[in-house]
C-alpha cells in the first residue's frame, strides 16, 4: 500500500502530463516513433500500382493470377527511461531541482508511449542501477514506472553511510544493453556530470534510438557573486569552501562547466545522436516540442 501522499503526488503528475499529452504530444509522438518494422499481413491480387518487389510468385503461380504480399506496420515498440538519481540532480537554483524536471519528462513519455500502446520500462541509476522496471503496457504500469521515480526523488538510494551517490551514466547503458535485446527507444535523462561514459553511448546508440535529454540549471553555468560559501560536489560529496567574490573562482567553475559540455555535445554529434537541452528556469514542453517537429519532419523526408 501506498502513502497517502505519495499516492497524492503520483495522482497529480498523471494529470499533468496526460493532458499534456493529449493536447500537445500524442499525434507528434505517433509520426516519430515508429514500432519495430513491417509484419507479413496478407496476400491479395495484384493492383495497378503496387510495388513489383512484393508480388508473390508462388502464390501466383498455384492461382494463375498474380498475387502480392500486403505488410502492415508492427506499432508496438518499447520505450526505456533510463533516469539519473545521482545526487547532482537534486541540485535546485529555482523552484524546481533537476530531479523534479526529470520525472516529469519521464511521466510525459510514459503516457505519450501508452497512447500508443507501447510498452515502458525504467532504469534509475546513480553510481549503480538502483531500480529496474521491466517494460510492459498499460496505463497500471506506467503509474508503476512512475511511482519508482517518485520514490527515487525522496531519497534513499545513497551510501549505507548516508553520502549521496555519484553517477555512472556508462553502467547504466552497459545494463540497458544486456537487459534489451531488441532495439528500444531511450530516453537517457541526466545532468551529464559524469565522465567515462563515450563507450557506453556509442555502444547503445548502435543498438537503439537513444536520446540523450540534458538537464541544466543556469547556476552552474553561471555561478552567482556570493562570497564565501560551503559548495558540496554533487559528484563526490566533498565539502569545500569556494569564494564566489573571487571572479577567478566563478570563471573557472563555469568554465569546468562549459568544458563538460562541450564533450558532451561533441560526442552526441560525432555519433549522430539527436539530443535535447532542458533548462529548469524555461518551460520543458516548448524545447520537447521543437524537437519533436525537427523528428518529425526528418521522418518525413525518410532520413
Amino acid at each position: 500500500m501506498l502513502p497517502r501522499e505519495l499516492l497524492k503526488k503520483v495522482r497529480k503528475i498523471e494529470i499533468r502530463t496526460s493532458r499534456l499529452v493529449d493536447e500537445q504530444l500524442a499525434g507528434q509522438y505517433h509520426s516519430i516513433f515508429k514500432g519495430r518494422g513491417m509484419a507479413f499481413d496478407e496476400v491479395r491480387p495484384y493492383q495497378v500500382g503496387d510495388d513489383v518487389r512484393f508480388i508473390d510468385w508462388n502464390v501466383s503461380a498455384r492461382f494463375g493470377d498474380t498475387f502480392v504480399k500486403v505488410f502492415t506496420e508492427e506499432r508496438e515498440a518499447v520505450v526505456m527511461l533510463v533516469v539519473d538519481f545521482s545526487a547532482s540532480m537534486r541540485f535546485a537554483s529555482h523552484a524546481q531541482p533537476k530531479i523534479e524536471i526529470a520525472a516529469e519528462l519521464s511521466a510525459l513519455l510514459a503516457f505519450s508511449a501508452i497512447r500508443n500502446d507501447d510498452q515502458v520500462g525504467l532504469i534509475a541509476f546513480t553510481d549503480r542501477v538502483v531500480r529496474f522496471v521491466p517494460p510492459k503496457k498499460g496505463r497500471k504500469h506506467v503509474l508503476r514506472v512512475v511511482t519508482e521515480i517518485l520514490r527515487g526523488m525522496e531519497g534513499g538510494d545513497g551510501h549505507e553511510d548516508g553520502t549521496e551517490r555519484p553517477t555512472d551514466i556508462g553502467g547504466a547503458l552497459d545494463f540497458l544493453n544486456r537487459v534489451s535485446k531488441h532495439r528500444s527507444i531511450v530516453f537517457l535523462i541526466s545532468d551529464f556530470l559524469g565522465r567515462g561514459y563515450e563507450r557506453a553511448v556509442q555502444s547503445s546508440n548502435a543498438r537503439h534510438d537513444l536520446i540523450p535529454i540534458v538537464i541544466r540549471d543556469g547556476l552552474e553555468e553561471v555561478p552567482p557573486l556570493a562570497g564565501l560559501v560551503p559548495v558540496e560536489d554533487p559528484e563526490t560529496g566533498e565539502l569545500v569552501f569556494v569564494d564566489l567574490s573571487s571572479r577567478r573562482t566563478r570563471e573557472a567553475l563555469a568554465d569546468r562547466y562549459l568544458k563538460l559540455g562541450a564533450l558532451r555535445d561533441r560526442l552526441f554529434r560525432r555519433n549522430k545522436i539527436d539530443f535535447i537541452r532542458i533548462r529548469t528556469d524555461q518551460p520543458y514542453l516548448t524545447t520537447l516540442r521543437q524537437f519533436f517537429r525537427v523528428r518529425e519532419r526528418r521522418a518525413r523526408a525518410g532520413r
